[in-house]
């Protein structure tokens, strides 16, 4: 974890934010801000109203009410500069699979106004162990390599803000902790980190800071060891408690309930 100086400008600033889909209100009048040198996780189960969240940040889904910022900038009024201080990494990212890596990089790279040279694309590329994949095409690498070339496109341009969208789903182990890794290092570069995760290990281990999210609400908002800390004699958390020891996840499956989400 960082140490999180006492006085900082907020790269993010997310301000009563509502996103509604006809007369089913996702997200209900939510605030939070993520600072530089942060990773922030946003955590909710299935339908809780994430991924409209990230989608309203993001600039792809209009709020119906409240406001974004990105660096200062709003994301309604001027989205193409919130924009180009932000990279984003899906899930699940489509890159053009009959391209190279090096193809792929030089096209991202030019989207980006980036110049790279020939030695600077093989420079990042061994930063993220892929220089025997250099030629190879993004088809023929596995779920962890392609994760690693996403979030190298997504911070190609160096950008202040970084959305993850449950980056390390499916991954094995290995690739996981690599990933952690490079995440930690935008964040201790003084860049600011949102990511959505199902994996309190990860949100645990990773994030300086967590927000849960649930019904469209934030109902918890702190740092892991904190929302912990908080709730070992909330009676709802201690009800789920496994194996005596109060977790994360006792504390998430505690405050937003037991029954599953579709």
């Amino acid at each position: 974890m960082s140490n999180l100086p006492t006085r900082r400008e907020p790269i993010l600033e997310v301000d009563h934010l509502n996103v509604r889909y006809g007369n089913f209100t996702a997200v209900r009048s939510i605030s939070f801000e993520v600072f530089g040198g942060e990773i922030f996780g946003l955590l909710g189960p299935n339908g809780a109203g994430k991924t409209s969240s990230l989608s309203a940040i993001e600039g792809l889904l209009k709020p119906s009410a409240g406001a974004i910022s990105v660096c200062g900038f709003d994301i309604a009024s001027k989205p193409l500069h919130a924009r180009a201080n932000m990279g984003v990494q899906l899930q699940a990212t489509s890159f053009q699979q009959e391209l190279t890596i090096t193809e792929i990089i030089r096209l991202y790279s030019r989207i980006y106004d980036v110049n790279l040279t020939d030695a600077e694309i093989h420079e990042r590329l061994a930063a993220i162990n892929l220089t025997d994949s250099i030629n190879k095409k993004i088809a023929q690498l596995s779920g962890g390599q392609q994760q690693r070339v996403s979030l190298l496109i997504s911070t190609i341009h160096d950008p202040q803000l970084m959305l993850l969208d449950e980056p390390t789903t499916g991954l094995d182990p290995q690739s996981r902790r690599y990933l952690w890794d490079r995440i930690e290092q935008f964040r201790d570069k003084g860049h600011a980190v949102l990511i959505t995760t199902h994996s309190m290990e990860e949100a645990e281990a990773i994030c300086d800071r967590i927000a849960i999210i649930d019904h469209g609400s934030i109902i918890a908002i702190d740092s892991p060891a904190a929302l912990i800390e908080n709730n070992l004699t909330n009676p709802a958390v201690l009800e789920v408690v496994r194996k005596g020891k109060v977790t994360l996840e006792d504390v998430f499956i505690g405050l937003t309930g037991t029954a599953i989400r579709s």
